[in-house]
């Protein structure tokens, strides 16, 4: 099946009714994976309602995607969803939301720093009429100091340049409505910082603090630059302060400029025209080159997210979706009710 504004999806089929949806994208992490299957197995089957594993591969290296594989071929409740490459874990995220069938869906990483044990507790948020549940990060265990300066520092600095309020300290680890996640695969913009998109659906959230662990195993596939550029991402897909600045630095570059020029003509007016100022014209030429050089690029980062917009490439392409024979796929569907229906 191939809709006219989203990526290629598997044919549906129907099936029994899916209280709750878990979506978590993979990225080399096969040794953390039986951990986590395990972990979530003991935590959801004493609920006592329906659920699936929505498991999408990004590209991994490792050997997880045919993990994944071998889980959903023994497992009905697990669907593996395997991408044809590395599409980076916003792309990840949103195949998976568009795979799930769950009238609630949880998002949570593979690495199982934010506990499942939590699951519990957003269901009865969730069935206390919230249709987003934000989990905020009170501690973070198994990070360095700068790491957690920087963090906190950035959601701080984002939230004073959007025009939208997101939540600081909050991760992808939340729980969504099926109205939520409608809204959700609305917003088709290539270019995806889910953090944000999650605060701009603006639905009725309710917000539980915890203690996030420490990695249960493998090591964390960011790197300071990986983060610096996901920030960056943030940063100019919620405002176009950069801009504005860039536009101010200029402007502050040409006030100096103008009265650097007028006091050199002062005073050669009362001096007379003495040939110097050698250090201080290259000291303003560097200074000006440099601000030109940031106003450009800072412009470009905006044009080329224009550029790829404009293309109207898929998010995200499937490789497949494996899932046991004694379960299939269901056509997630909108309660006529405005108000999400919650799971029994």
């Amino acid at each position: 099946m191939r809709s006219e504004s989203g990526p290629w999806l598997p044919e549906p089929a129907p099936t029994e009714h899916v209280a709750l949806s878990i979506v978590i994208p993979v990225y080399n992490e096969l040794a953390v994976l039986p951990l986590l299957h395990d972990r979530l197995t003991r935590v959801l089957a004493p609920l006592g309602i329906s659920y699936e594993l929505v498991l999408v591969d990004d590209g991994s290296r490792d050997g997880s995607g045919l993990y994944l594989v071998e889980l959903a071929a023994r497992y009905p409740e697990i669907k593996a969803a395997r991408l044809s490459r590395n599409f980076g874990k916003e792309a990840a995220l949103t195949a998976g939301l568009d795979l799930s069938v769950g009238d609630a869906v949880v998002v949570l990483d593979a690495d199982l720093q934010d506990p499942p044990e939590l699951i519990e507790h957003m269901l009865a948020a969730f069935h206390a009429g919230s249709d987003i549940v934000s989990m905020k990060r009170r501690s973070r265990a198994g990070e360095s100091w700068h790491k957690r300066l920087s963090a906190h520092l950035f959601y701080r600095l984002l939230n004073r340049l959007s025009h939208i309020e997101i939540p600081a300290d909050t991760g992808d680890f939340r729980l969504m409505s099926r109205r939520a996640v409608h809204a959700m695969q609305q917003l088709p913009e290539r270019n995806r910082y889910m953090k944000g998109l999650f605060a701009w659906v603006g639905l009725p959230t309710h917000v539980i603090e915890y203690d996030r662990e420490e990695r249960a195993a493998g090591n964390t596939k960011w790197n300071v630059l990986g983060l610096f550029g996901l920030a960056f991402e943030g940063i100019t897909s919620f405002s176009i302060a950069p801009l504005r600045w860039a536009t101010g630095l200029g402007l502050m570059a040409a006030l100096i400029g103008f009265s650097f020029g007028l006091w050199i003509v002062m005073g050669a007016l009362i001096h007379g025209n003495e040939v110097g100022g050698y250090p201080s014209l290259i000291a303003v030429i560097t200074f000006l080159g440099g601000v030109q050089l940031l106003s450009i690029g800072v412009v470009g980062e905006y044009v080329g997210k224009t550029y790829f917009e404009a293309k109207q490439r898929p998010l995200y392409v499937l490789r497949d979706v494996v899932q046991s024979p004694r379960a299939a796929s269901a056509t997630p569907t909108l309660p006529e009710d405005p108000s999400h229906a919650p799971a029994p």
